[in-house]
């Protein structure tokens, strides 16, 4: 017996099944027909999705190529900036200088106009007390000189004779007591 189980186990494998040949043709027609039916569709949604990403490529790459073009524009506005800038900090360094000069002129000017003044001032000071000097000197020479000669000097041309020759020789000798009332 147990050679017949073999002989009956062991079937011959390339024998077709009717049935799973039926099922499987029948699935292929309908596989193929949705396949066949459906090939443009599908070759169509994938050439729109391959034209869609060759284009949303190619407006990358625009993009990408007026984004340059835009920093490139940037940087060159920048730099004309830095040299605007460093054309207004030359100026205003410039102005500075000038402005420094300029003042330091004007203080200096100032400076010697004061300077001038004050000698002036001092020069019309100083005339201002000879001539007040001059003055006082001259009338205590004439009570002097009225003391010691004992008369009266009312004569205002002796007067005034007496007074300059006194000054005079004053002025000539460096000891103003050695100078003598004639």
């Amino acid at each position: 017996m147990p050679a017949v189980i073999l002989a009956a186990e062991q079937e011959n494998i390339l024998r077709i099944h009717w049935d799973e040949f039926t099922f499987g043709l029948i699935a292929f027609i309908v596989i193929f027909g949705v396949v066949v039916k459906m090939w443009p569709r599908l070759t169509s949604a994938l050439d729109e999705r391959a034209n869609q990403i060759e284009g949303g490529i190619e407006r990358a790459k625009k993009a990408e190529a007026e984004a340059e073009e835009t920093r490139q524009q940037y940087r060159e506005k920048l730099e004309e900036a830095h040299r605007q800038y460093a054309q207004e900090l030359e100026k205003a360094r410039e102005q500075r200088a000038a402005i420094i000069a300029e003042a330091r002129e004007e203080a200096q000017a100032e400076g010697r106009r004061i300077i001038e003044a004050a000698h002036a001032q001092i020069e019309a000071d100083r005339q201002h007390a000879l001539a007040q000097l001059r003055s006082e000197i001259g009338v205590l020479s004439t009570d002097l000189a009225t003391r010691i000669v004992g008369e009266t000097l009312s004569d205002s041309a002796a007067q005034n004779r007496v007074i300059d020759r006194f000054l005079e020789e004053l002025e000539q000798t460096d000891n103003p007591a050695q100078a003598e009332v004639r």
